[in-house]
């Protein structure tokens, strides 16, 4: 029997900008085991992914898992463009940690309600390198908070943040200072991997990233970290 799989998320989801985790995960198995569906929008918060859930629970697939607050955790730091944010995502509030909490208890409580599937929420890619740098701290933090969210409403907690921090510290990287990803820069990712023919690998090592592209998006080895949490922590059980 195909297991069916709806992955929510923001641009790590979309893969626009980062390595494919929907395709790495797919490879792990066999053709046919799986049938992944993709609900990533780019830029998205905690509150816009609430908005968006319709699409799966009209059609409830077995698995359902949550990758977001990326973007609520970057508006934490001191260099993110948070009124541009607010404008261009028609957030009704500012962002901030306890309306990122509440907005992604909201979504498990409506998962839950109106779906029988199997739910995980992973914890955040590390942002950045640095992992005593203000964002993977805030990273963490943010981290910290789906743990508990999962914890309180009974649903499975994939670590991704604490995998790749081991990632990080076992490979032990350059102290490259985190830098916020402006609209110019996520587009110049773009034209390098679709014009000049670069991988996103590529223009990861010739910055110095080990496991981003852009101290945000993900590379082959970012994604691949994606991939495997979710397979040890819900599917490995599920199939």
């Amino acid at each position: 029997m195909t297991l069916r799989i709806a992955c929510f998320g923001d641009s790590l989801t979309r893969a626009q900008f980062s390595v494919d985790y929907l395709d790495l995960l797919e490879r792990r198995h066999p053709p046919g085991d799986v049938r992944l569906a993709r609900f990533g929008a780019n830029g998205d918060f905690a509150h816009n992914l609430l908005q968006r859930l319709d699409a799966v629970v009209t059609n409830p697939p077995d698995v359902i898992t949550v990758l977001i607050g990326t973007n609520d955790a970057r508006a934490s730091l001191a260099d993110y463009p948070v009124d541009q944010a607010v404008k261009r995502k028609q957030l009704p509030e500012r962002p901030s940690a306890g309306w990122f909490q509440q907005c992604l208890g909201a979504v498990v409580a409506r998962l839950r309600a109106e779906t029988d599937a199997t739910i995980g929420l992973l914890s955040l890619p590390v942002l950045g390198q640095q992992l005593d740098g203000a964002a993977a701290q805030a990273s963490q933090a943010y981290s910290r908070m789906v743990a508990e969210v999962a914890a309180t409403d009974e649903v499975a907690y994939l670590p991704l943040h604490e995998r790749q921090t081991e990632e990080l510290r076992r490979a032990d990287p350059p102290p490259i200072p985190y830098r916020e990803v402006t609209p110019a820069a996520a587009v110049g990712v773009l034209l390098q991997h679709a014009v000049l023919r670069r991988s996103l690998d590529a223009i990861a090592r010739r910055r110095g990233l080990v496991l981003t592209t852009d101290h945000i998006h993900q590379n082959s080895r970012g994604a691949a970290l994606v991939a495997e949490v979710i397979d040890a922590g819900l599917l490995t059980r599920s199939t």
